[in-house]
């Protein structure tokens, strides 16, 4: 591959996204990539805690389960309403 050429992969690693709890108990999960989607890691925040997570070549998708507000290049989400 040339200058300026990517890989797919390329362009979902390294995406960050910023998860902030509103509540307590609020539970970030991480997915793995590859055949079989499996959790592969889990944090609890408290209230007012943040956490940036990435995606990587073995973090396919995040799982968030309570009230939060996620934040990513593609705008403001709030989860658990």
């Amino acid at each position: 591959m040339g200058p300026g050429s990517f890989e797919p992969l390329d362009v979902v690693c390294g995406d960050f996204v910023a998860v902030r709890a509103l509540e307590n108990g609020v539970t970030v999960i991480g997915l793995t990539r590859g055949k079989d989607t499996r959790f592969h890691h889990s944090e609890k925040l408290d209230q007012g805690e943040v956490m940036i997570v990435q995606f990587t070549e073995h973090t396919s998708a995040i799982k968030i389960r309570g009230r939060a507000e996620i934040l990513t290049r593609h705008g403001r989400i709030e989860s658990g309403e």
